[in-house]
């Protein structure tokens, strides 16, 4: 899952979203397809993102290694700053084209800098512009229009956020680049959100915020909870009990993999609601804190 990256409900589409977030998606446009935009609803699967490039096991393998050669100690809680810039796609005034108001902007850096409270990183809104564009506001991940977006709006090193909000194609909640994507392609480096996932939106029960904490975990080079489902490495953190799949809802007690614990559904790396999301572990942190140090 290293690459650009990787949400949700649904019940028989729920499956074909997870299948499609573990091993892959087509670009519509490359396809000839063109899906309508559609807003989140129960019968929609709508996922947190999509892995639109899957790494060979030999390009996960270097990345491990790197880590293992890396000095593992942590820097203190708060002690990197990540410089945000929010990017905010329309097409036209007002909410209901997607120009989220800077109230929206502020809660949801508010939302952020609450979750990753007990890691190393502190972000700060650096600036914020608005685009009129309808092709960009109708945007399908990994699509011409989203490359000549980034090229054009993205600010900033590999150190710095760029947050792309928009009325995202199809039913995806957001996407993300990992750290070690960087290097390649840095103009293409950021997250995407849809608008009605800030707090305050209307994408009910993805509207608290954290649609943006979880693509932003992987900005940070976390991958799924539910990585690799019971065997394995998994996502590479220890402190994360495995978990055969993606959760969905606020499932307490769910347990999908044997003598592995109960599943983590609270943690923000995982697919339940975002009122049901509060936590990462001491692990993730620690990974996030090794990958952005090596990449970042």
């Amino acid at each position: 899952m290293i690459g650009n990256v990787a949400r949700r409900t649904g019940r028989l589409a729920v499956f074909a979203g997870a299948l499609m977030a573990l091993a892959g998606c087509q670009d519509p446009e490359a396809t000839g397809e063109t899906p309508a935009d559609e807003a989140p609803t129960e019968q929609t699967a709508s996922l947190r993102g999509c892995v639109t490039v899957e790494p060979s096991a030999q390009e996960k393998e270097g990345i491990e290694a790197l880590l293992r050669t890396r000095k593992s100690q942590q820097r203190a809680v708060g002690s990197v700053t990540v410089p945000v810039y929010f990017h905010v796609i329309n097409q036209g005034t007002g909410l209901a084209n997607g120009d989220i108001p800077a109230s929206q902007i502020a809660a949801q850096i508010d939302v952020l800098n609450a979750a990753y409270a007990t890691t190393p990183f502190k972000f700060v809104l650096q600036g914020t512009d608005r685009t009129t564009n309808a092709k960009w506001y109708a945007l399908k991940d990994n699509s011409a229009n989203e490359r000549a977006m980034k090229t054009a709006l993205r600010k900033g090193g590999p150190e710095t956020l760029n947050i792309y909000s928009a009325n995202l194609s199809g039913t995806l909640l957001g996407w993300a680049t990992f750290p070690s994507s960087y290097a390649s392609n840095p103009k293409q480096d950021g997250v995407v959100i849809r608008y009605t996932t800030v707090p305050g939106g209307t994408a009910a029960p993805f509207h608290l915020g954290d649609t943006g904490t979880h693509e932003v975990g992987h900005w940070l080079g976390l991958y799924h909870t539910f990585q690799g489902g019971c065997t394995g490495a998994g996502d590479s953190v220890s402190d994360t009990p495995a978990e055969a799949s993606p959760a969905y809802g606020c499932p307490t007690g769910r347990n999908t993999c044997t003598g592995a614990g109960n599943d983590p559904i609270t943690n923000f790396m995982d697919y339940t609601d975002d009122a049901c999301m509060d936590s990462f572990t001491a692990g993730q942190s620690a990974r996030a804190d090794q990958l952005t140090a090596a990449y970042r």
